[in-house]
């Protein structure tokens, strides 16, 4: 898996990310709902990190997920932060990432990881423990890392990777003294070595073929392909139900838990399940939902920063968006600060602006790329574009242009009060402007398949960081071939800019400033996507499961890769 991911179904609630500061939560069930207009601090990490000793072997814990998606391939497109989450229970966690971002190898895996140049070239050397080994009694070695970079490196040879940013860079993968050592060589200098084989662990050597890779993990979890501490028990695709057991082939720390579970679930069931002890934890990233259940007993509210903003695209494949001067029309009547004050209403939450896709307000280097676009709520400037592209109000207020009304259709996935609020409120904005916006409700399960086939004309979802090296993953978010760039407004020309002014630089501070340098200046020719916010991320969890959040893309622990084995009750 890679930097960036679609985190669920909440679509454009995103009351999830960004906050600076503090020391909420702590042992009692504090951060509460209806704060108005007080503050309430939040930490930058909040997860309950224990040592194994404190914990207590056996239990079972019960998690909600949006959906059981139906591909199930972490390292795929097409697949979600849920496939990804479903994917790091089963699946090898070979290198592991500091909740402040520091990669470290797993010493259950690997015995050496080293990174180094060679001949002017970035290398990794991996070294595989002698016991590690795949389900089916492969044996995990060089193959493992080969197959890994080849299913990632490009498009062009038929596999649909999340993104080719890390994979490439480089130019082979080789066995070094035995087959346990795999040697990873990069093309000259490479600023960001440590995010290539990050968050997704390894493939099996199996998946070495485009239809195994696209269609193999469609409907298919393939437990056999796994390794690690778990391992799938039961996978009912249609019930939405997913359960882990220990892992008869695991050789590390044994797990801690009896039973880890997953549960697709709507947000108001996820709210009544907890409430009836069905699961062990819930998100409540709106005032209505904490309110709900911030007394159930033997509880805590754990409030920390989440790497991930919400977002807003719109498809320039539709007739509606094909003109620039329209989609940047729509987002300029987008009021962000309303947006805002109803996502957070109750919370006692405060950040910066949201100004760019790469990084975030508090990481060094940070501009707010999307004003200097030219990104501001201005309905009069919105107005003047859409008559310039011949877009007329009718009797009604909504424009037309050759007989067709300027109508869009924007999907709400799940059913929750704030979600609605939300997307009446941009209803009601957009109408200001003569864009006839329809909300169409869905089920939170339909997000996938949705968003992947573009069955939306504007769609606002999660963009979500499972690592600090965000401008390494620039051409992720902006070139044309990217399946995270989903707003049709990459092209050829914009590719190159990004490969000459961004990819070309040595080193991680060079390849930021240019980053950012660039970032505004493809805004301006593009005119598809804008961050809202980020926000806080909380959830109510039951006192003493510690180690929470193991896997990216999830977000009490920040930057986050943790051993799942260590998740478990405290003693």
């Amino acid at each position: 898996m890679k930097n960036k991911k679609l985190l669920g179904a909440i679509a454009i609630s995103g009351v999830l990310a960004l906050a600076l500061a503090g020391c909420a939560s702590g042992s009692g069930n504090t951060g509460g709902g209806d704060g108005g207009g007080e503050s309430v601090e939040t930490k930058t990490a909040d997860y309950n990190p224990q040592d194994r000793a404190n914990l207590q072997e056996g239990g079972e814990v019960a998690f909600a997920v949006n959906e059981v998606p139906e591909q199930l391939n972490a390292f795929n497109s097409d697949g979600s932060a849920d496939t990804q989450r479903l994917w790091s229970w089963y699946m090898p966690q070979v290198l592991l990432v500091s909740a402040e971002g520091e990669v470290t190898k797993n010493d259950s895996y690997l015995d050496a990881y080293d990174i180094g140049e060679a001949d002017g070239n970035t290398t990794i050397t991996f070294t595989f423990k002698d016991e590690a080994h795949f389900n089916d009694g492969t044996d995990m070695d060089w193959t493992a890392i080969d197959a890994t970079w080849k299913a990632n490196r490009s498009y062009d040879e038929g596999f649909n990777p999340n993104a080719t940013d890390g994979y490439k860079q480089i130019t082979s993968v080789e066995q070094g003294d035995t087959p346990k050592t795999a040697v990873v060589t990069f093309d000259g200098i490479y600023a960001w070595p440590s995010m290539a084989f990050l968050t997704g662990g390894v493939l099996h050597p199996a998946i070495n073929d485009p239809a195994v890779f696209n269609e193999g993990f469609i409907g298919n979890m393939h437990p056999e392909w796994g390794a690690g501490p778990y391992t799938v028990d039961t996978f009912d695709a249609n019930g939405g139900f997913v359960s882990f057991k220990p892992n008869p082939e695991w050789w590390g720390d044994a797990p801690l838990l009896d039973s880890v579970t997953f549960t697709a679930m709507e947000p108001d069931a996820a709210i009544n399940a907890f409430k009836n002890g069905e699961i062990d934890m819930v998100n409540t990233n709106t005032n209505d939902r904490l309110k709900q259940v911030e007394d159930v007993d033997d509880t805590v509210v754990r409030r920390a920063q989440q790497t991930a903003k919400t977002v807003l695209l719109v498809d320039a494949d539709k007739p509606q968006f094909e003109d620039m001067d329209v989609r940047k029309a729509f987002f300029l009547g987008v009021n962000i600060d309303q947006q805002k004050q109803i996502a957070w209403n109750g919370l006692g939450y405060e950040e910066p602006v949201a100004g760019s896709l790469n990084l975030y307000s508090f990481q060094d280097g940070y501009e707010d790329s999307f004003a200097t676009a030219g990104l501001k709520y201005d309905p009069e400037a919105a107005n003047k574009l859409l008559d310039d592209a011949g877009w007329k109000a009718g009797e009604d207020g909504i424009r037309e242009k050759d007989g067709e009304k300027l109508t869009v259709t924007f999907p709400v996935f799940g059913e929750d009060p704030t979600l609605e609020a939300l997307a009446k409120s941009l209803q009601a904005q957009q109408k200001e402007i003569g864009i006839d916006l329809q909300i169409d409700v869905r089920p939170s399960a339909d997000f996938s398949n949705d968003f992947t086939s573009k069955n939306w004309d504007v769609v606002s979802l999660r963009f979500t960081d499972s690592d600090p090296f965000g401008p390494a993953w620039f051409c992720q978010l902006y070139c044309s071939d990217s399946g995270l760039n989903l707003s049709g407004t990459g092209t050829a020309e914009i590719d190159k800019q990004i490969a000459d002014d961004v990819e070309s630089k040595k080193d991680a501070e060079s390849w930021t400033t240019a980053a950012m340098e660039l970032e505004p200046k493809i805004i301006e020719q593009t005119w598809g996507i804008i961050p809202l916010y980020s926000g806080p991320s909380i959830y109510v969890v039951k006192n003493g499961l510690a180690n929470l959040t193991p896997e990216p893309y999830v977000g009490l622990d920040l930057f986050g890769v943790t051993p799942v084995e260590n998740v478990g009750w405290e003693k």
